[in-house]
């Protein structure tokens, strides 16, 4: 009877086994399927070089099924997600907006063991490796990284006896260079806008300030520093289009800043990398990239995160890898947009000389695009929205309680785009701003840590 009950056990046990096996090999023979949230594949029909990627990865990995999460409808990018998360249907992978909100979730994996030997990250500029850590985690990859900075239109200088600025070129002589182009009557401005000056100009006059005057800490509004970035703004209105009357448009075939750079109608626009594609294909002068006045530039990053409850961790992060860092998915991205006759969207993120050297076998050489790429470690990280807390309001939506004119309790957007508009004085609201603003960074860095 011991001998049957032994037996019987082994029976049932066996019986286990291979249907446990028999399910293991069931989810295999089915392989693995990520959702994937993103914005920016285009449509079917556009079939662009990120939908592209796409494909090459699940060519390359036959038992991965990428699923195209549709993010459609009405509700902003934190909308849609917080409700999906709710109702436990979170992407596997997604494109990150604010970040520090999903990290305040609990919802993203920590990268840190996965990134530490890969060589790939290990070329990622050090900025962008701060962009994705908190806390000493890796929460985040860089999924696309762009330069920022003034392009410039070299023919147009050169057709005004002028030396065309470089990438290096002094604060100090760039303006000049600039203002010298401007002849109005003849439809030429030196710059299209003058608000990225606030953005760039107080790092060059005080190297403890980044992008806006931001420290990694604080705003600086009240600043010499930032006081002196709006009065330099001021002193170019006049080679801006925000400097021009309604009769003075009448010499401009430009509808709006916008068209400036591409219509010929100004020496210097700025703007981030993703225009070269277009630059490329439609500009029929010679340009070139000449950043931040000083030999720096910019730098906007798109981030790609990797849910915790990703159904399959090990799937989703390989394929978040590949379409971030990976140097293999890059040169595939080339690739594909070689095979396209264009150039491709993203710039490499995992920088090194041969992926610098591949971006620009596709754009032509550009000696200070390359140079930029070249230095990226002390580039100012524009993209500060999806990576500081608060910065969203300590930036634009945040409300200090100012009137200005006619407009009631208006934001800071609204202040700094209006510098030029002669309403009110920057200095008599500088320290009430700052105030505030860093009141808001606290306060959201004390609930991140919470």
């Amino acid at each position: 009877m011991t001998n049957l009950k032994k037996f019987t056990s082994i029976a049932v046990l066996l019986s286990l086994a291979l249907g446990l096996m028999s399910f293991g090999l069931a989810a295999q023979a089915q392989g693995s399927t990520v959702r994937y949230a993103t914005w920016n594949l285009g449509t079917e029909e556009e079939n662009n070089i990120q939908r592209q990627l796409v494909n090459a990865y699940q060519e390359a990995h036959p038992d991965v099924t990428i699923e195209i999460v549709d993010m459609s409808g009405d509700g902003g990018w934190e909308e849609k997600l917080t409700n999906m998360a709710a109702r436990g249907a979170l992407p596997d992978v997604f494109m990150a907006n604010n970040t520090p909100y999903y990290v305040q979730n609990g919802w993203l994996a920590d990268l840190t063991e996965r990134v530490a030997d890969d060589p790939d990250w290990a070329a990622v500029p050090p900025v962008l490796h701060d962009a994705v850590t908190y806390s000493g985690q890796v929460l985040g990859l860089p999924s696309a990284q762009f330069v920022m900075g003034y392009f410039i239109n070299q023919d147009l200088f050169d057709a005004a006896n002028l030396d065309a600025p470089q990438y290096g070129i002094s604060v100090e002589d760039f303006f000049a260079t600039v203002t010298s182009l401007t002849d109005v009557s003849q439809g030429v401005l030196g710059l299209h806008e003058m608000e990225p000056i606030l953005g760039w100009y107080p790092s060059t006059q005080d190297s403890n300030l980044r992008w806006f005057s931001y420290d990694g800490e604080h705003m600086n509004y009240n600043s010499e520093a930032f006081r002196d970035a709006v009065e330099t703004a001021l002193e170019m209105q006049p080679h801006t289009w925000q400097g021009l009357s309604d009769d003075q448009k009448a010499a401009f075939t430009s509808q709006g800043p916008w068209e400036l750079f591409l219509n010929q109608e100004s020496g210097a626009v700025w703007d981030g990398g993703w225009v070269v594609p277009s630059y490329s294909d439609n500009a029929t002068f010679n340009w070139d990239f000449l950043g931040i006045p000083g030999g720096n530039q910019a730098m906007v990053t798109d981030i790609i995160a990797v849910s915790a409850t990703a159904s399959d961790l090990d799937a989703a992060y390989d394929f978040a890898h590949w379409m971030s860092i990976s140097s293999e998915g890059y040169a595939t991205e080339a690739e594909l947009a070689a095979n396209g006759d264009t150039v491709p969207t993203r710039m490499p993120v995992s920088v090194t000389p041969e992926s610098i050297d591949l971006y620009m076998s596709l754009v032509g050489e550009r000696p200070g695009l390359r140079q930029a790429l070249e230095n990226l470690d002390s580039s100012l990280v524009e993209s500060l929205a999806k990576i500081v807390p608060g910065y969203i309001n300590a930036r634009w939506e945040g409300k200090p309680g100012i009137d200005i004119g006619e407009n009631t309790d208006v934001n800071l957007g609204f202040i700094f785009g209006n510098i030029g508009s002669g309403q009110f004085q920057y200095v008599d609201l500088a320290p009430q701003i700052e105030d505030f603003a860093n009141n808001i960074l606290d306060e959201a860095r004390a609930q991140l840590s919470q």
